[in-house]
């Protein structure tokens, strides 16, 4: 077991060789102050250049007067590069036209002919890698345990502990069975204490679902 381990409340995580820190890498919790976004313990991002605003950089197009939200579950990945791109960004396309007449010449948008109705909410689920530079498009379901491969572009419901690759995403394998995976979300590790999750990392990490088992707290 580790000596120490991160604070989930650390903003910058990861140390260097020199005592300093790798700006590059976040924990979302601290990191973000946005109203519509949601993200759980140890759920971290990177970047090759760390941007001012964390927020604008995952999601450009979710406002703080969204009516949608970005979650984002405990122990996620992301990768340099991925986007997610929620319903804000969305025009109606329903008819003749997808101009948004609504933004332009100031007013109240709301009630406007081409404002397009309010879109789902973005939900990722728990230690899920989004690769580099993958794309989560408007109100797509990711289940926990998925791996998404860099440059996916992802939409729609994916089952937990799928690998889901391209554009559109579609999945190339299970990572598990079906029971091995309703054994792993009735085991929730995620939730455990952290003390517990790093006492089980071997397991956790490892490939025998009894063996994680016996290590439930």
């Amino acid at each position: 077991m580790p000596v120490a381990f991160a604070d989930p409340d650390t903003l910058h995580p990861v140390p260097l060789p020199d005592g300093s820190a790798h700006t590059g890498t976040v924990f979302l919790g601290p990191a973000l102050s946005h109203p519509r976004i949601e993200a759980g313990a140890y759920t971290y991002a990177s970047a090759h250049h760390p941007p001012e605003d964390w927020a604008a950089h995952l999601a450009p197009y979710l406002y703080p007067f969204s009516p949608e939200r970005l979650i984002l579950g405990k122990f996620c990945q992301i990768a340099h590069g991925v986007q997610f791109i929620t319903a804000s960004a969305n025009h109606r396309h329903d008819g003749f036209s997808t101009f948004p007449f609504m933004i332009f010449g100031g007013g109240d948008p709301v009630g406007r002919p081409s404002m397009p109705r309010a879109g789902r909410d973005t939900i990722i689920g728990n230690d899920v890698w989004i690769g580099t530079g993958a794309k989560v498009l408007p109100g797509a379901r990711i289940g926990n345990g998925v791996i998404v491969g860099a440059g996916a572009v992802v939409a729609g419901e994916i089952p937990s502990y799928a690998v889901v690759a391209g554009n559109p995403a579609r999945i190339v394998r299970m990572r598990c069975d079906a029971a091995t995976v309703a054994r792993l979300e009735r085991l929730a590790w995620w939730d455990w204490p952290i003390e517990a999750v790093l006492a089980a990392e071997a397991e956790i990490c490892g490939g025998n679902i009894a063996a994680l088992e016996r290590r439930a707290p």
